[in-house]
């Protein structure tokens, strides 16, 4: 494993979040190698880090004032073993190819825990649609696309949302592709109900987090009722974590956005979320303006300079980390552990630091790492692909019903196989080696390619 990540480090220089991902699962899979050594003889997992294609280009649009604008779009295809590449667009001016290999990287386990024929990918651009006037997203979502559509099809590679691409990109984004390619077909999921969308899709993975949460809690014979829950972030899967922990009687305090934090001690209710759905949906504003409609919350703006985030640092029963990577350092993570946090279920990717992960399992913490936990994003994109083959669409409860057996299906995925290879109740090395031997069994099957 030393000699493996030291070519890794020397073939990604400075790539830190590809290489912290790479290196969580080279650890939790160096049993798997010692077990079946035709995966060490056929370099199983040195082709793994490689992406099959990474396509980077530029992104040139006008502006309302007429001044022409340029960024970098990037689309990753990680590996495609066991069905077409998948994974989301972020349109976010920190897209780098570090991050988006490690976000590649990790979705090839992630579809692979779904039990959906799914390879891994992701894609994006540095540029940041907060702000923008529709026009202009449009004519960069047009820009953007112009470019990326011949690597993109239905069975080739099927994007979807992520961070900074919503309803609105997305239908630029297909318009786009339809108008090159004169076909309407499934070749992007996250669309709106009316023209190929599926229901629940933009609260699967928020949902998605909470019934795993659920599922952990059930192995100590526990509900989430009554339990007192911190959620960072103030987006899709933030809103719809909330969303579903009220429906189990749970009480989320916490909300975030990229200027501070909200603290409701009294919990946010029915009525609260839908202001913030409103809010950062329809008015795209700041979190800081739910304390000034509910004045019994207390609104605490970022500070760059400290050394750790006080969302993490009160009394509380599950965390349900929610925006972006690594926004849990060690500090945040000792705060959890000593505030009384034994459930940790993460809805971002990849959220928390290799540190804080170490501290979770030494104290036994239930923690349900990104590439499990929050896989119920891509699990309905899948069902989308497929009631967008079908011709058909499914109701509400079937959704939701497919959603809650699939996390159910990826939890049981992760405790046989962390049992099977001697650490049961460690859900980061059950992921991780669930989601790589069944890419390992399939890329042995189709030879070296």
């Amino acid at each position: 494993m030393q000699e493996f990540m030291r070519m890794c480090v020397e073939c990604n220089p400075g790539e830190t979040e590809f290489l912290q991902a790479v290196s969580e699962v080279a650890e939790s899979v160096k049993p798997v190698l010692d077990r079946h050594p035709e995966y060490r003889k056929a370099k199983i997992l040195e082709r793994m880090v490689e992406p099959e294609r990474l396509i980077s280009f530029r992104v040139p649009w006008v502006d309302d004032g007429g001044e022409v604008q340029v960024n970098r779009g990037y689309r990753i295809q990680m590996n495609g073993a066991i069905g077409p590449y998948k994974g989301g667009f972020r349109f976010h001016p920190s897209v780098n190819a570090s991050i988006l290999k490690f976000l590649a990287f990790e979705q090839v386990y992630k579809n692979a825990l779904t039990t959906l024929p799914m390879g891994g990918g992701k894609g994006g651009a540095n540029f940041d649609p907060k702000g923008k006037s529709d026009l202009e997203v449009m004519r960069f979502c047009q820009s953007f696309m112009n470019e990326l559509f011949r690597h993109l099809g239905p069975n080739t590679d099927v994007p979807a949302g992520d961070i900074g691409v919503g309803a609105r990109e997305i239908g630029y984004l297909f318009g786009a592709y339809k108008k090159l390619k004169n076909e309407f077909t499934g070749v992007l999921t996250g669309k709106r109900r009316e023209w190929g969308g599926s229901l629940i899709r933009p609260e699967a993975t928020g949902y998605g987090s909470v019934y795993f949460a659920a599922e952990m809690l059930a192995t100590r014979d526990q509900t989430l009722e009554g339990k007192v829950c911190l959620v960072s972030g103030s987006g899709n899967v933030a809103q719809f974590t909330v969303e579903k922990l009220i429906e189990m009687g749970a009480r989320a305090v916490t909300l975030s956005d990229s200027s501070g934090y909200i603290f409701d001690e009294k919990g946010i209710d029915r009525a609260k979320l839908d202001y913030v759905m409103h809010l950062k949906n329809v008015e795209r504003g700041r979190i800081k303006e739910y304390a000034d409609r509910y004045p019994e919350a207390v609104y605490t703006p970022r500070d760059p300079s400290a050394d750790f985030n006080p969302l993490w640092n009160y009394k509380a029963d599950c965390a349900f980390p929610s925006a972006t990577q690594n926004e849990i350092n060690a500090k945040d993570a000792a705060n959890l552990v000593n505030n009384g946090v034994y459930v940790v279920s993460e809805g971002a990717n990849m959220p928390t630091v290799p540190e804080g992960v170490d501290l979770f399992l030494e104290h036994k913490i239930l923690y349900g790492p990104g590439k499990a936990a929050n896989a119920g994003g891509v699990s309905v994109s899948g069902l989308e692909m497929s009631q967008n083959s079908l011709r058909m669409s499914w109701t509400r409860e079937e959704v939701d019903g497919h959603l809650h057996r699939i996390m159910k299906d990826i939890h049981k995925a992760c405790v046989e196989a962390a049992e099977s290879y001697g650490t049961p109740g460690n859900y980061v090395s059950g992921a991780n080696i669930a989601g790589f031997e069944k890419v390992a069994r399939a890329m042995l099957d189709q030879g070296v390619i």
